[in-house]
């Protein structure tokens, strides 16, 4: 029999979706019922390259691990990566197909809609349950026309819906009766519970509220989740709020450039929960000053982005900080500004033509059109630490530099390093990942001594956190009816 499939949909972005697919998925494994997580269409700059090559978004990767799965492209079959305000990549079964304007990808979506349900098909025949994730809002009336990202999908796969809320934010039952009146009567009837997110304080005072929505909307409750104190769940695109700076009078600290188009900005996330890191990320009309590594992140307009960071005065910063003996490390589009030319002669991130680099390395890199990614294994080329992670970029790097590789694999090598060893670039995305490849980055950047921090356990850990509140106040008869168990 093909799967049950159980969609997730939100008030708003961020209501909690992405983390509320985790925690069933990892709550349906528990139990071994075989389920995959499955979005039909995201937007998103935080990426993840499946074991085939593929890209998809972040939040599905993760949803795979609380499935027990590896990530695979049939559970994103549709990720749009903005590069502008109104321009994003359309990747399509993990591969880029190209860059498209608003307008013309709300063309393109009735092609999109054929890849999204050829995934979901496929799934269906191999799990027992596919728990499925919407983007934003089922009531944006503007997006309604070949919608594939929520109701549009909810009926052509005829499922049923639980619509989330996040009562943190206020205006809870606004929220959910408004999305409601807003839904067309075939929507309305697929609608199979309500579920009230990030409740802090005592259930009974919401109680009365919880049975005005039943009576008024028809709809039942299926429960309310609990406010997680400190829960740590990787971002699907939103830049996370860092933990309160280290009050240690001997952590390390990082400064890295709040980048308009910043991408896998999870890089950062282990420097974020180290205890002997105090990592800050600088905004406009703030200064880098006062580090001890900076550190570029990724980017999508890696040109845009380099033109944004001279425009706030960083570039002398960054140079002064070298002068006096920091440390600067880039990673993909970060590693990129750091060289002395960036070419894009096809016009991949904007208008075709040349821009100098920072000039801290000596290399030159061009886009190409053809994106390169991979999943890659090794260790660290001084300390041979292991490391591993995914590259995702669409650039060739060539130049004296390269000759003295950050990391080092089977067949090659990753990464440049400037003759003083002041500067480190890599495409390496994940580089802080391996305890041990941190403890050696950090100690190159001038911690002394790090200590071990378990990043894959804080990373189960909010899994598990989300799991158990499902278990405990989520898992009630009408969740499972709408599961088929």
């Amino acid at each position: 029999m093909p799967a049950t499939t159980l969609m997730i949909q939100g008030t708003t972005s961020d209501a909690g979706k992405s983390a509320l697919v985790t925690g069933l998925c990892r709550a349906l494994q528990r139990r071994g019922v075989r389920v995959a997580p499955f979005k039909p269409q995201n937007m998103a700059l935080n990426s993840a390259v499946t074991a085939d090559g593929g890209e998809i978004g972040r939040a599905q990767a993760v949803q795979a691990q609380a499935a027990g799965l590896e990530p695979a492209t049939d559970m994103n079959p549709v990720l749009l990566k903005p590069n502008t305000d109104t321009g994003a990549q359309v990747i399509v079964n993990g591969h880029a197909v190209g860059t498209m304007e608003a307008l013309d990808y709300h063309r393109y979506k009735r092609t999109a809609r054929e890849a999204v349900l050829a995934a979901h098909a496929r799934l269906a025949e191999r799990f027992d349950v596919v728990v499925v994730e919407g983007a934003g809002s089922p009531a944006e009336i503007n997006l309604r026309e070949h919608d594939i990202a929520n109701m549009g999908f909810a009926e052509a796969v005829d499922c049923p819906v639980l619509l989330m809320a996040d009562i943190d934010r206020g205006g809870v039952f606004a929220q959910l009766v408004g999305t409601d009146e807003l839904l067309s009567a075939s929507e309305r009837a697929r609608l199979a519970g309500f579920v009230i997110n990030q409740f802090r304080g005592d259930k009974g005072l919401l109680d009365p509220g919880l049975d005005w929505l039943e009576d008024h909307t028809g709809i039942p409750v299926v429960g309310v989740l609990p406010y997680l104190e400190g829960l740590y769940l990787e971002a699907e695109d939103r830049m996370a709020g860092a933990p309160a700076p280290s009050a240690a009078a001997d952590a390390l600290r990082v400064h890295v450039p709040a980048l308009p188009r910043i991408s896998n900005h999870t890089d950062l996330d282990p420097l974020r929960h180290h205890p002997q890191v105090d990592l800050r990320v600088i905004g406009p009309g703030q200064k880098l000053e006062g580090a001890d590594l900076i550190l570029l992140p990724g980017s999508k307009c890696v040109r845009d982005d380099l033109e944004w960071l001279r425009e706030q005065g960083w570039e002398p910063q960054i140079q002064r900080h070298l002068r006096y003996g920091g440390r600067v490390l880039g990673i993909c589009g970060g590693f990129q500004m750091l060289g002395r030319t960036l070419h894009d002669p096809d016009g991949l991130e904007g208008a075709p033509g040349s821009a100098p680099g920072l000039g801290v390395l000596d290399l030159e890199s061009t886009l190409a059109p053809e994106k390169h990614l991979t999943r890659v294994r090794g260790r660290l080329a001084l300390e041979e630490a292991p490391v591993a992670g995914y590259e995702i970029h669409m650039g060739i790097s060539r130049g004296p530099d390269l000759e003295r590789p950050l990391a080092e694999w089977a067949d090659g090598t990753d990464g440049a390093r400037s003759k003083d060893d002041r500067v480190r670039g890599t495409y390496l995305h994940g580089l802080f990942d391996d305890s041990a490849a941190c403890a050696a980055l950090l100690r190159w950047a001038g911690l002394t001594d790090p200590e071990t921090v378990d990043y894959d356990a804080l990373r189960e850990g909010g899994i598990e956190r989300l799991a158990d509140a499902v278990d405990a106040h989520l898992w009630t008869e009408p969740l499972r009816r709408c599961l088929g168990l």
